[in-house]
């Protein structure tokens, strides 16, 4: 690995802070480095920076709070993608989203290079909770609760799995699911007669939005957090 690239990962300096710090001399295995594309091996070799010695990150956990607007993608020729939220830094370990949200639908993303904790988190045998809040144009009633927790038939005939519908006021409500179908809350609000004005996610497994995250925003995920999805990972 090009040193440049180690310490970008390994560290919260931007890219041209990076190239700073390399002008000036970094330490590697003790011996002063001025080059950017010297190569490393991240898993023996010691790498100091600025008097501190680094440790290699492999992978990257990210929480966004999407707003409207931004695609559940990587790359797109003519919308914003989540990826393009992301500052340089946060990018050179190459994080994509699990899952997708609409694009006029809010809330949390998780963004990883964790191939493997994403397959999990998204795998139909999992069972992996999430939790939206969810508007809509007509008042919802405990018969509706009742049907979600039965199972929503979608318009191809499929049976959705038993749901959870927390009604919060007439038309606002929790809903919980376990599954990831093509505009899957929309379809099941559609099957009992309510068009859905607003969305946004809420929880992924027991990953919670930080309700002090600005749409637009992202933060890493704290050792706790990435412990509680290494557990989903591991099963």
């Amino acid at each position: 690995m090009r040193l440049d690239k180690y310490i970008s990962s390994s560290s919260l300096l931007t890219r041209s802070e990076v190239k700073k710090v390399i002008k000036k001399g970094v330490l590697v295995n003790g011996e002063l480095i001025k080059k950017a594309d010297y190569k490393v091996d991240e898993l023996t070799d010691i790498i100091e920076v600025l008097g501190e010695r680094l440790e290699y990150r492999e992978f990257i956990y990210i929480m966004l709070n999407k707003p409207q607007g931004i695609i559940s993608a990587t790359e797109d020729k003519i919308d914003k993608t989540v990826v393009d939220l992301l500052e340089d830094r946060d990018r050179i370990l190459n994080p994509f989203p699990v899952g997708r949200l609409d694009k006029d639908t809010e809330g949390l993303i998780l963004l990883t290079n964790d191939g493997d904790l994403a397959h999990k988190l998204l795998s139909p045998k999992k069972d992996i909770t999430k939790k939206y809040y969810v508007e809509v144009d007509k008042d919802l009633n405990d018969n509706d609760k009742e049907l979600f927790f039965k199972g929503i038939i979608l318009d191809d005939g499929y049976l959705c799995k038993s749901a959870k519908l927390e009604i919060i006021s007439n038309k606002r409500a929790y809903l919980t699911i376990s599954e990831g179908k093509f505009h899957q809350i929309k379809r099941m609000m559609k099957a009992i007669n309510r068009k859905v004005t607003y969305l946004k996610r809420l929880e992924i497994g027991p990953l919670i939005l930080d309700d002090s995250l600005p749409l637009g925003k992202y933060r890493h995920l704290s050792k706790k957090e990435i412990n509680n999805l290494q557990i989903i990972k591991e099963k």
